[in-house]
């Protein structure tokens, strides 16, 4: 369902779009949610060309790709100060992430214009790239607030297991008798899903995608499809496989699949068994988290597998392979979560500095 979503979306973005982009969309390899992402920032970038008459274009399926080829950096500079002036949804003004999601969404068609594409001859549309002449901007916090607020907002040490102890013997309390009843039906698949993140570090479309094949209880280990479509291999903490085993045994009593129904986490709707979604397992561990009095996403559990891990391995290359990054620099956060080395040196020094006096 989550597929067809983001299918229908990409088809109503590109139906607005000059056919140099339905090029770039087929050939660049982007996760669908990215790829969604992306074009309506695309879509965003060709609305403001139109509004300050830079392109003639009657609508944006009718711009051309020379407008892009002579766009001068000031050009992009405008368009990016337009971004820090107006609000999103929240009322609020963009950050410098979200405005560098917009930069990185150019940087990928301006790509393909100039070095991927084949307009003619084997030859790309044009040569000149202006988004090389543009940077992202600074994130105005420093790594060490960013790995401080981070880590107030995880589930490490002790913290994690009391919020298991929670949704198994608290939070029914807490409920209404209807919404006792759902949670009771979903429980174990609930508390499954939330130890499959917590023993993986998988992302929440990660854990939507997984199929029954895909779980070796025996080995511990979990064949995961990472974002782009690639295929990997992880292990699975030992502490979470009763919860997932619990959910394996039932699973089938629980939710009556069909045979050909290969999704290992389902949900039932208007009386039909179907693949959980990436939004009803965010919206679940939502609930769940801020009936425990410490709101957080799914994400933060991925947050907290990658600090831990860390923590114990002092290894980057570890925790960017269990996460499924294809580099370490996503993993430099998790070096600044835990600063007892750094307290540590400056506890040394002013020891130092009182010994010397």
């Amino acid at each position: 369902m989550e597929t067809s979503k983001y299918l229908e979306l990409i088809k109503a973005e590109l139906q607005q779009m000059p056919s140099f982009v339905h090029e770039y969309n087929l050939v660049t390899n982007h996760s669908l949610a990215t790829s969604y992402q992306y074009l309506t920032e695309i879509r965003r970038f060709f609305d403001w060309l139109r509004q300050e008459n830079i392109s003639s274009a009657k609508n944006n399926k009718a711009i051309d790709y020379t407008t892009l080829e002579h766009l001068q950096r000031t050009q992009i500079m405008l368009y990016v100060d337009h971004l820090k002036h107006i609000k999103n949804q929240q009322g609020n003004l963009n950050s410098p992430t979200t405005i560098n999601r917009s930069l990185n969404a150019l940087r990928s068609l301006f790509k393909f214009l100039t070095v991927t594409s084949e307009h003619q001859d084997g030859e790309p549309y044009f040569y000149r790239n202006v988004m090389l002449k543009v940077k992202s901007l600074n994130d105005t916090q420093t790594l060490n607030y960013r790995a401080h607020m981070l880590e107030s907002h995880m589930y490490t040490g002790q913290l994690k297991y009391d919020f298991f102890d929670f949704l198994n013997s608290q939070y029914e309390k807490q409920c209404s008798p209807r919404a006792r009843t759902s949670f009771l039906k979903n429980k174990t698949r609930d508390l499954a899903i939330i130890a499959l993140i917590f023993g993986t570090g998988i992302r929440v479309s990660e854990c939507a995608g997984v199929d029954v094949d895909d779980i070796n209880l025996k080995n511990a280990n979990l064949e995961v499809t990472r974002k782009g479509g690639q295929h990997d291999s992880v292990p699975i903490a030992a502490w979470t496989l009763d919860y997932i085993k619990a959910y394996a045994e039932k699973r089938t009593v629980f939710y009556s699949p069909l045979n050909r129904e290969n999704a290992f986490f389902l949900t039932t709707w208007h009386g039909k068994t179907r693949r959980i979604t990436s939004n009803a397992i965010e919206k679940m561990v939502s609930k769940y988290s801020t009936a425990f009095g410490h709101p957080l996403t799914p994400h933060k559990l991925r947050h907290t597998v990658a600090s831990e891990l860390y923590a114990v391995t002092k290894d980057q290359v570890l925790v960017a392979q269990q996460l499924g990054q294809k580099g370490t620099s996503a993993t430099d956060l998790y070096t600044h979560i835990d600063q007892t080395k750094q307290r540590e040196a400056l506890n040394k020094i002013s020891k130092k500095d009182k010994e010397s006096k």
